[in-house]
């Protein structure tokens, strides 16, 4: 029953934490990758005079679409349409909607030639892809996850990337599974 947010939210957040907790005034800097790219782009537009400079890096400046908005909307759905989910108010982790969740999550985050330097073999990716899911098994709510990635359903800063007053360096790479180089 945890209110829904976004990624504006979450900025907004992160602004008070720095100007409210820590009495920070000003930054030299806002940096992320991925979901803290998209940020990096809202930073510039919600409090253009907080930073000298921003970098967004694997992240694009346009709404949800494409393989980006695909990859969790499979990961929405597959949560909420598990049985076990029970609307949110489950007593156990949906393990079906989780797991396949998860997968869909170690694809959108990873990087291929990276992946094939990391794990070469069959024996060592096997390895690899066991640790990884038994961790994540271990360590993710379901719920949390869909919060998690249900924030970015609005985000579109296209409209207002004339406000950003301050230095920008987008950075995105070629080997990016989610975003095009």
């Amino acid at each position: 029953k945890f209110p829904r947010y976004n990624y504006a939210d979450m900025v907004d957040a992160q602004f008070r934490l720095l100007s409210e907790g820590l009495g920070i005034r000003h930054v030299r800097l806002i940096i992320g990758n991925s979901m803290g790219g998209m940020h990096t782009w809202l930073w510039g537009e919600k409090y253009p005079d907080f930073m000298d400079a921003l970098v967004p890096m694997a992240s694009q400046p346009t709404a949800m679409a494409a393989r980006n908005w695909m990859l969790r909307r499979m990961m929405l759905e597959t949560i909420r349409n598990d049985p076990d989910w029970k609307n949110g108010e489950y007593t156990s982790q949906p393990i079906r909607g989780l797991t396949t969740a998860l997968y869909t999550l170690i694809v959108m985050g990873s990087s291929p030639l990276q992946m094939q330097k990391q794990m070469p073999s069959k024996s060592a990716a096997d390895a690899a892809f066991d640790a990884t899911m038994k961790q994540r098994l271990a360590n993710t709510d379901a719920n949390d996850l869909l919060y998690q990635v249900d924030a970015s359903r609005d985000y579109n800063p296209e409209p207002k990337l004339e406000s950003i007053k301050t230095h920008l360096f987008a950075v995105n790479s070629a080997d990016d599974a989610v975003n095009p180089p």
